[in-house]
């Protein structure tokens, strides 16, 4: 199952971590999978053309961690419509995906 880890504090998103596989199929035509890195990918890629100085990401294979350096109004709106996507995704297919939200 792939987690999605939202850290918020006082409302602002501050940390996303992402990890495991979705085991809807094997490597390579995993769907779910697929679709949360097209998520992810195109958010990342779009803030980075905004202001690349607003997300520190890390990813060693087996975790994505990004970190949000600035409160930004438009980096946040997409940085939500990124978690909307995959809540909507984790609606679709809830044993590969979960979404988990700790914070305000």
């Amino acid at each position: 199952m792939i987690k999605v880890i939202i850290k918020k504090e006082q409302k602002h998103l501050k940390k996303v971590e992402v990890s495991g596989h979705a085991n809807y199929e094997e490597y390579g035509k995993d769907i779910v999978c697929a679709a949360t890195s097209a998520i992810i990918t195109t958010t990342i890629n779009g803030i980075s053309l905004i202001q690349d100085k607003s997300l520190k990401v890390l990813d060693d294979g087996k975790l994505l961690v990004i970190d949000v350096l600035t409160e930004d109004e438009v980096v946040e709106k997409l940085l939500f419509n990124m978690i909307t996507l995959l809540e909507e995704l984790e609606n679709q297919y809830s044993k590969n995906i979960k979404v988990i939200t700790k914070g305000e």
